[in-house]
């Protein structure tokens, strides 16, 4: 016969646990359950804590506790968070802007990231797992990340980023009972050492100059305090916005935006030939020789049969000529925007699967998870960076060698 398998906690001990109280009640919000979530939370956080003081040889020490609310299966909790002196403890049970206790509720969320509806969820578990719940326990779960959003995009960020891309896509946002085109605007820092992070994102149904203004003020409250190049796709009021915060930096047309812009204006068949024919533009070795590559362009066949691509590239003329001061290698990073564009398709995947969304906050959740998602997956900086730091450090001077030291 079998033996019977022990308990792997002494029924002395859950007898002493529950204390009397009806066993049922261990399972309710603020429950048993919840306690001893709380205390062995806390206990997981002070042991982190001391691992990081015995590794900190600056003589670092406590400080206190601060406290956190975080969202469980069955309700919120309270944690005391501890802290230490010089600021560098960064726990990994729950880490910083996180308001979920780890658990079923991430598997909520994970697949809630890749696009899926509350709906599909609740069908998803009941399929998989064998498991019932209801697609108002999946909102409340996925309600949550609204306190991460609100404490993410607070949150302190570097004094100065060398390199920031601005960009803007497109969501259907149903307000006021008729869908409705918004934009959502999306600031991708990257910081010295080449690590790339995502410093902020705005839902907006227009934009203009005090838009931008607004951003820019955030991103100076934030603790930015320069950005060296920023790269834009023709946003509307941005240059003067940016300058009127941040008066040294360099505003930077995305290439490929522009190239897109131009083919807007060409028949399909002629595309290939006309965009072949702009790289003499934006390849040319320097400013000088780009605006007569320009110039050639708009006296040949294709600058001729389409006026508007001239007109349009001479009115960004000042936006597209600092990019000419770098190698051709350097260049790269900056025309081809590879990192935002790779960021972009990951949202436009997220967001055709969705349709459209019931309200802004629904859009916010499911386009932060998604970044929070991209951003584990970022560990190396672009190969040209090396090359870039050099030149960015000739042509900034100390400005770049601050963001350096930071």
């Amino acid at each position: 016969m079998a033996r019977r398998k022990a308990p792997r906690i002494p029924d002395a001990l859950l007898d002493q646990l529950l204390a009397g109280a009806d066993p049922k009640t261990a399972f309710d919000a603020n429950g048993l359950l919840d306690d001893l979530k709380k205390a062995l939370a806390e206990r997981a956080l002070n042991a982190e804590m001391d691992h990081h003081l015995a590794e900190d040889e600056t003589g670092n020490s406590r400080n206190g506790y601060g406290r956190k609310t975080v969202t469980t299966e069955t309700g919120r909790i309270d944690l005391a968070i501890p802290r230490d002196r010089q600021a560098t403890f960064d726990p990994q049970l729950i880490a910083k802007y996180q308001r979920r206790f780890p658990g079923f509720d991430d598997k909520i969320v994970s697949m809630y990231a890749r696009g899926m509806s509350a709906r599909e969820i609740v069908g998803h578990l009941r399929e998989l797992y064998g498991i019932d719940v209801s697609p108002d326990l999946v909102s409340a779960v996925t309600d949550a990340v609204l306190d991460e959003i609100a404490a993410w995009q607070a949150r302190p960020l570097e004094p100065v980023y060398p390199l920031v891309f601005f960009d803007a896509l497109r969501v259907k946002v149903r307000d006021e009972g008729i869908v409705r085109n918004k934009a959502v605007h999306i600031a991708l820092g990257v910081r010295a050492d080449g690590a790339k992070e995502i410093l902020g994102l705005w839902l907006e149904q227009s934009e203009g100059a005090k838009f931008w203004l607004r951003v820019m003020n955030e991103l100076r409250n934030r603790g930015v305090e320069d950005i060296l190049l920023a790269v834009v796709d023709g946003l509307k009021g941005f240059p003067d916005a940016i300058t009127a915060v941040f008066p040294e930096t360099a505003v930077q047309t995305c290439i490929v935006h522009l190239l897109r812009h131009s083919l807007d204006f060409v028949s399909y068949k002629d595309r290939k030939p006309v965009a072949a024919a702009l790289k003499g533009i934006y390849r040319a070795l320097d400013a000088e020789a780009g605006r007569a590559a320009l110039a050639a362009f708009e006296e040949g066949l294709w600058g001729r049969r389409y006026p508007a691509i001239g007109q349009s590239w001479r009115r960004a003329w000042n936006e597209v000529v600092p990019f000419y001061a770098f190698h051709a290698d350097v260049r790269r990073i900056l025309y081809t925007t590879n990192a935002i564009e790779a960021l972009n398709a990951k949202l436009r995947r997220a967001v055709r699967a969705r349709g459209h969304f019931p309200t802004d906050d629904a859009a916010m959740k499911l386009l932060f998870l998604v970044l929070n998602r991209a951003e584990k997956d970022w560990k190396m900086p672009p190969r040209e960076w090396c090359m870039a730091k050099a030149q960015f450090a000739v042509l900034f001077g100390q400005r770049f060698t601050r963001a350096m030291a930071a």
